[in-house]
């Protein structure tokens, strides 16, 4: 189960409590494991423990009370997570009480009108101890979910709070290197250092600028390696050649600010730059479903890497751990003479 953090801002949006998703396995599993362990233990608080046929039914009842229970929660989970304050909570607790109160009455009446007489108990004795159990284990249940959901929300605040933090060193240690670049066009054309002076002006607006916070998307990321490219064309001219094998990659994928930018930079920089010949930097990517695979090749040189080499590789591997969960992969190494640079990255929901 994976809860979302509350809805927080400076423009003064109202926060709701975040719900579990009570479509997925996880939570439907754990609905299963409380009612069979409460069957459990009343069964074995029971005098008579060898009932085996009342033990049964009793575990097929839960079953399918679990069951119900986690499809009316699944279907107006969206409903309910509108609700303001902990509101939402309060009316999936008040759900849990009213199915498992409906489903008894039901069961009872069926168990009557049929005469199998699996249901000892009268309809009061049953209804209510059923109710009163579903309403202990539903407020126990769902104050676990809450703190948990409140645990994630303050381990995504501090883990954003260091991704910010990463933010910030990048965006200097890209600066510095761009400026070599610019001084190092200076000596030999004033026109073009001029040019790249432009670029850079249009490459940090669009880096720096009024939607800083939050993603970017991969439209936007293969334009700003395309400017930081121009701007290393200009000044390795022949010496740095560049392959784009990018194919049908969806230009609205959500990915965050400069995540592509420094491995592109760690490529022209540690594979190109100490080359004397010069080599070939190769831009692969692809759809994958829902998801991308993006592939950052270069040259890999003989010279033992330089201090700095593994800061862009690192920034990237925290900030897609922390954007994209477990789900997401980076792996960098070398293959025979290259070195590559994989990032496969799901798709995830707004």
């Amino acid at each position: 189960m994976r809860a979302s953090s509350p809805s927080s801002g400076p423009r003064g949006r109202t926060e709701h409590s975040p719900l579990p998703d009570f479509c997925q396995l996880p939570v439907l599993f754990a609905l299963f494991v409380v009612g069979a362990l409460t069957v459990t233990v009343m069964w074995l608080a029971r005098e008579d423990r060898y009932d085996w046929p009342a033990y049964s039914v009793s575990m097929f009842f839960v079953t399918w009370l679990a069951m119900v229970v986690a499809v009316t929660l699944c279907k107006l989970r969206q409903r309910l997570q509108r609700l303001p304050g902990h509101l939402p909570y309060v009316g999936v607790w008040l759900l849990i009480v009213l199915v498992v109160l409906l489903a008894s009455l039901v069961a009872r009446w069926l168990d009557g009108a049929l005469q199998t007489r699996l249901i000892g108990a009268d309809m009061g004795v049953f209804v209510g101890d059923n109710v009163l159990i579903a309403a202990l284990l539903g407020a126990a249940m769902l104050r676990y979910f809450y703190v948990l959901a409140q645990w994630q929300a303050r381990l995504a605040a501090v883990t954003r709070a260091q991704v910010e933090a990463l933010q910030a060193r990048i965006r200097p240690h890209f600066l510095f290197n761009s400026m070599n670049t610019v001084a190092a066009l200076i000596r030999v054309d004033p026109a073009a250092a001029e040019r790249t002076v432009e670029d850079l002006s249009e490459l940090f607006r669009a880096a720096l600028g009024q939607h800083d916070i939050g993603d970017g998307t991969l439209g936007e990321e293969l334009a700003l390696v395309e400017r930081y490219l121009a701007i290393e064309q200009l000044r390795l001219g022949a010496r740095l050649r560049i392959q784009r094998e990018l194919h049908d990659l969806p230009a609205e994928f959500p990915l965050p600010r400069l995540l592509l930018q420094p491995l592109v930079e760690n490529a022209v920089r540690h594979g190109i730059q100490p080359l004397r010949e010069g080599g070939e930097v190769i831009l692969r990517g692809e759809r994958q479903g829902q998801g991308i695979r993006i592939e950052i090749i270069n040259p890999l040189p003989t010279a033992p890497p330089t201090a700095g080499n593994g800061h862009g590789l690192d920034s990237v591997r925290q900030r897609v751990a922390w954007r994209y969960g477990p789900q997401a992969r980076v792996e960098a190494g070398a293959h025979g003479d290259r070195f590559v640079v994989l990032l496969q990255l799901p798709g995830i929901s707004a």
